[in-house]
């Protein structure tokens, strides 16, 4: 005889943090995304005068790392402190710390698609430059993608599972949705899981603009980034990080905390067609979609707001809108659309997270943030999109996708509070 399934623990979000180019908080951040402000501007973290592309969505130079000594932050890359000041705000939102009683069913799940980038480079620098001997003791602990995970669970003190996506850029948003399985099957009681990126360096940029990824509007930078409109010609590169405490619905309750959203749904699949390129047909895409719903019990007509991927790439919106219009057929020109990438750029592993952290203030707030810069919606592009000025319209469930080289896919299902 098989065994009988096992009853899934609800999954519920009770904090939130996050650092973005748009700001420091969840509210400055919130604040900005939906007064439509751009995260967007000149390169400042190395001197970017020959390069194709001179602009970037960059984070704050100053983040709140808590008690953390000089000596310790400086073994830090950058990626690791991001991910630090957004656990810092998302813990204490929450309420929640770890006591000898709870530590060992508390975790991490922080994903990354690069890691410790910046630090590899001047390492690589130091190596070809001084030799050998020069090179930091500490350059393979700050380089690894995982270590963001790991700096959160000692900073506090959390002994359950430790996990760390490496998915591109869905990294985030696979962060979320398997730290919401290890507590929907009993493993963890409650998990931080988010996602983080520091990118802005000198190889990411010089790299991503040879592969023509990346907008090239020098000239007009903050308009440089435009979901769904015909003008696009391509993603802006930013940073940031953004974490979530998720916690079983029961565990939450025990202690009184305040649910601010549910984890309705999750989907991952894989395209399997090519290592940069979206499907034309965005099967992939389709499929992630409907598992999530699948998965949160839920169909089509329950959904009333997306964010989507939608980085401004001609082809990666285009796939998206049609997959959309596929997956909902018929009501795709009906639930509206917000890319917040379109202010914030695209901050690659740590997106998801920042997005998902957007969704659950949309559904708290009854505000769905624009997509700026939308001034001539691509015709194949059939959706309703927030354009350029925030809309006050209640929701009660919001969809986000995550997409990433290699064909990744990852669908994120959340519900307002009052579910």
């Amino acid at each position: 005889m098989s065994a009988p399934p096992v009853k899934r623990q609800p999954v519920v979000v009770t904090g939130m943090g996050c650092v973005t180019p748009l700001g420091d908080t969840v509210a400055s951040t919130w604040e900005a995304a939906i007064a439509g402000r751009s995260g967007v501007g000149p390169i400042t973290r190395f001197d970017a005068s020959d390069y194709p592309v001179r602009f970037a969505a960059e984070c704050s130079q100053s983040l709140d790392l808590g008690d953390l000594s000089t000596k310790e932050a400086r073994r830090l890359d950058r990626v690791v402190a991001l991910s630090l000041a957004a656990a810092r705000e998302a813990t204490v939102a929450a309420d929640i710390a770890s006591t000898p009683a709870t530590r060992d069913r508390m975790g991490v799940a922080i994903g990354s698609g690069i890691g410790g980038l910046e630090t590899l480079e001047s390492s690589i620098e130091t190596l070809l430059t001084s030799g050998p001997r020069r090179v930091s003791a500490f350059t393979i602990p700050m380089i690894i993608c995982n270590m963001s995970s790991g700096y959160v669970a000692i900073r506090h003190d959390l002994r359950g599972p430790n996990l760390c996506a490496v998915a591109a850029c869905a990294s985030g948003a696979h962060g979320i949705g398997e730290a919401a399985r290890v507590i929907e099957r009993g493993d963890a009681d409650v998990m931080l899981a988010g996602g983080a990126e520091a990118p802005i360096t000198r190889l990411a940029v010089a790299a991503f603009a040879r592969m023509r990824a990346l907008s090239t509007r020098n000239d007009d930078f903050q308009a440089a980034s435009r979901p769904f409109d015909q003008d696009r010609d391509g993603f802006v590169l930013g940073e940031g990080a953004a974490v979530l405490v998720l916690e079983a619905l029961e565990h939450a309750r025990s202690r009184g905390a305040r649910v601010l959203a549910h984890v309705l749904g999750y989907g991952a699949t894989a395209d399997a067609t090519h290592i940069a390129q979206p499907q034309e047909d965005a099967e992939g895409a389709q499929r992630c979609m409907r598992i999530a719903l699948a998965d949160a019990a839920l169909t089509v007509s329950d959904v009333d707001h997306i964010n989507p991927h939608a980085t401004s790439t001609p082809a990666g919106d285009e796939a998206e809108a049609q997959a959309i219009e596929a997956v909902f057929r018929g009501r795709s020109e009906q639930i509206p659309v917000s890319s917040t990438k379109s202010m914030t750029g695209h901050l690659l592993g740590a997106a998801g997270a920042v997005e998902a952290v957007l969704c659950v203030r949309a559904l708290e707030t009854g505000v769905l943030p624009p997509t700026i810069n939308l001034e001539r919606p691509d015709s194949a592009c059939k959706l309703d999109h927030v354009a350029n000025r925030a809309r006050h319209q209640p929701i009660s469930v919001a969809l986000s996708n995550s997409f990433g080289f290699g064909g990744t896919n990852a669908t994120l299902i959340l519900g307002s509070s009052s579910r």
